[in-house]
């Protein structure tokens, strides 16, 4: 599925992404939220990219472990922690790997929602990236083990995950800023579901 240099066009792609993207997921959450989503992602994604050079010759793990690194650092309200213990707990999950398939990127989404629902103390239905991530991994599972594809498993992941961001519009926000507004969160859209889903994207493009 992916080599190290694979990965690495993958992440330029989340960056380039996330940038074009920032000013809405920042209009998200400047909804429900701090109003700060898409451009503190941003900032964190460009002191990625300002590394970028020092990522090749590593392994896979090595790279998704200096992203996380970078983005707990440099990223603030609760997307840094969250999205930085993702990609440390997925740096750690494929330590050492050169190459990685369907099974991996499944494994190290596994571990990565493992993380956040233990740093966010959040789990599915409370209005976070959990509602996109969850359905997505549950749906990249259930179609790779009918049929080993790993195009149509991502194909089924984006698909899940965009009904996921749609399901947050319907529910109240339990956690977060988000929280405070209780049924008047109803009717938007979770931008952390939101740049998830962005991510996610990026990988079916290119993988």
């Amino acid at each position: 599925m992916a080599d190290t240099s694979k990965v690495i066009e993958i992440i330029k792609k989340i960056i380039a992404d996330v940038d074009e993207q920032k000013l809405f997921l920042t209009e998200l959450d400047n909804v429900i939220g701090d109003g700060d989503h898409g451009i503190n992602l941003a900032r964190g994604f460009d002191a990625v990219a300002a590394v970028m050079d020092t990522f090749e010759g590593k392994d896979i793990g090595a790279i998704m472990k200096a992203i996380g690194m970078k983005l707990v650092s440099t990223v603030g309200g609760a997307s840094g922690p969250l999205y930085g213990t993702a990609f440390m707990k997925a740096g750690a999950y494929l330590n050492g790997k050169t190459e990685m398939n369907l099974d991996d990127f499944i494994g190290m989404l596994e571990v990565a929602i493992d993380g956040i629902m233990k740093r966010g103390k959040a789990v599915k239905g409370e209005k976070t990236m959990l509602d996109a991530m969850i359905p997505a991994l549950d749906a990249m599972k259930e179609s790779y083990g009918a049929d080993g594809d790993a195009k149509k498993a991502l194909d089924a992941g984006v698909a899940a995950a965009e009904e996921g961001i749609e399901y947050t519009k319907t529910i109240i926000a339990t956690k977060g800023r988000a929280s405070y507004l209780g049924e008047r969160s109803i009717g938007h859209q979770d931008p952390g579901a939101t740049s998830f889903t962005l991510m996610l994207k990026a990988v079916q493009a290119l993988a």
